[in-house]
């Protein structure tokens, strides 16, 4: 980020405090605007020509770059995945429910890990509902993994569009 008497440009397209365009101008216009306003002068871009520049507060410069990089790094972070714990033998209530459940938290960003307690011969049934489960909820998220069935349970990952 360039302030102030560092912008070498001779010319810059100017934005004002409350998002108006201000037009091109000379620099040293630009800077003793900035002067009177007691504002600071900020490039935002060295890319175009004339360069983009905008009066803003002194503290709010320093604000708004932090805010940037918070959401950079809260881009970077892996997703969260949420277990969903289900019977096969669920009531169509409570499986509403997880349903809705499930669809929030896909619709939050987070990854949804689907889980049917399994106990007996009650695979058939677990990958039936699990099947049922990812139709229905195919408008929030896809399936990361097939469904997989290990001792006493069955599993699927549904990860956010």
């Amino acid at each position: 980020m360039i302030k102030n008497e560092k912008i070498k440009a001779s010319e810059v397209h100017l934005t004002g405090l409350h998002g108006e365009d201000l037009g091109t101008m000379p620099t040293k216009e630009a800077l003793a605007l900035a002067k009177q306003l007691k504002v600071d002068l900020i490039c935002t871009s060295l890319m175009s020509s004339p360069p983009p520049c905008k009066l803003i507060g002194s503290g709010q410069a320093k604000q708004e770059a932090l805010q940037e990089k918070q959401q950079a790094r809260k881009k970077d972070q892996p997703l969260k995945v949420k277990e969903l714990r289900l019977t096969p033998h669920i009531e169509d209530h409570d499986l509403d429910t997880k349903r809705q459940q499930a669809e929030r938290i896909l619709k939050a960003g987070d990854a949804v890990m689907l889980v049917v307690k399994i106990s007996g011969k009650e695979g058939a049934k677990a990958k039936e509902l699990l099947e049922n489960l990812v139709k229905d909820l195919s408008a929030s998220g896809r399936k990361q993994t097939g469904i997989q069935l290990s001792g006493k349970q069955a599993a699927v990952q549904l990860d956010p569009l």
